[in-house]
């Protein structure tokens, strides 16, 4: 799907030059795709080109979060200019079919859709391309582990033990692929009281921390529940644009900070690799 050059990954239409960045979750539900998109309007925010891959191609929901009306623009039968939203450009199954229409594809369908968005998008030059990966070990994130062995995973998980040992799930999968684990995002970590300021542990206490010391990997971040959150994302406006000086929003451009911080080297030794058994795969890790 690419290769790595001058210390680039170098796509057939355009480049990567800091990072690839696939969030995943081990279960859903846990706001995945709502750190994805305020990941990457902070990272935008600090002067990076950014674009966002929604390979959740069931479950998408970043058009959505991020307000996103403009549809793909096709230069040919196989080259494809990505919709920008926000200073983002992004490719989403949301812009092919309808919020409200089911998308009933097998696994070979949906990894041929990852290799369109990856190989036939003019995405020109990037900074980070960010890859919104659907909960769970299932084939499609499977794929984009296999196919992408340059990209770094980041974990997103809530504090309750539920969420974290699945979300441990993942990460232990990215090893056995040697994919390198960026760290670990904790969302709604707790509730502050607008008024008095108090903090309620709504789902628990420390379940990000202690994923993150049991993976070996630093804890980026931990972002409160905060209400409006939720409405600025049901309203295609992210928070961290609507309120700059927020608590949140200086969590976000902590966690871009440390993304930015922690940047190494595309090792142009790295080749895929597959689990045994896997689609496509025969070599044992």
């Amino acid at each position: 799907m690419y290769q790595v050059k001058d210390n680039k990954l170098v796509l057939n239409h355009g480049s990567i030059e800091k990072g690839l960045i696939a969030v995943a979750s081990g279960k859903g539900g846990v706001g995945k795709s709502t750190v994805t998109s305020n990941l990457a309007l902070s990272l935008k925010e600090k002067g990076n080109r950014v674009g966002i891959v929604d390979a959740d191609i069931h479950g998408f929901s970043i058009p959505r979060i991020l307000g996103l009306k403009e549809e793909p623009r096709a230069l040919n039968d196989k080259e494809i200019i990505p919709p920008e939203v926000k200073g983002i450009k992004v490719m989403s199954m949301g812009s092919f079919v309808g919020e409200n229409e089911a998308v009933i594809w097998r696994a070979p369908l949906l990894a041929g859709a990852l290799q369109q968005f990856m190989e036939d998008v003019h995405w020109g030059e990037l900074d980070y391309l960010l890859l919104d990966l659907p909960p769970g070990t299932g084939d499609m994130a499977l794929n984009i582990m296999q196919k992408l062995p340059h990209s770094e995973l980041l974990i997103v998980t809530t504090p309750q033990v539920v969420a974290t040992k699945v979300a441990g799930r993942i990460a232990r999968v990215a090893e056995k692929l040697n994919i390198n684990i960026a760290g670990v995002v904790e969302n709604m970590s707790y509730y502050k009281c607008p008024d008095c300021g108090h903090k309620e542990y709504i789902f628990g206490e420390g379940g990000g921390k202690e994923l993150a010391s049991f993976l070996k990997t630093d804890l980026l971040g931990q972002i409160p529940l905060e209400p409006e959150i939720r409405k600025l994302g049901d309203e295609g406006q992210p928070l961290i644009l609507n309120n700059p000086g927020s608590e949140v929003t200086r969590v976000y451009n902590s966690i871009a900070d440390k993304i930015e911080n922690n940047r190494g080297e595309f090792d142009p030794d790295v080749k895929p690799l597959f689990l045994q058994g896997s689609p496509g795969g025969k070599k044992k890790v």
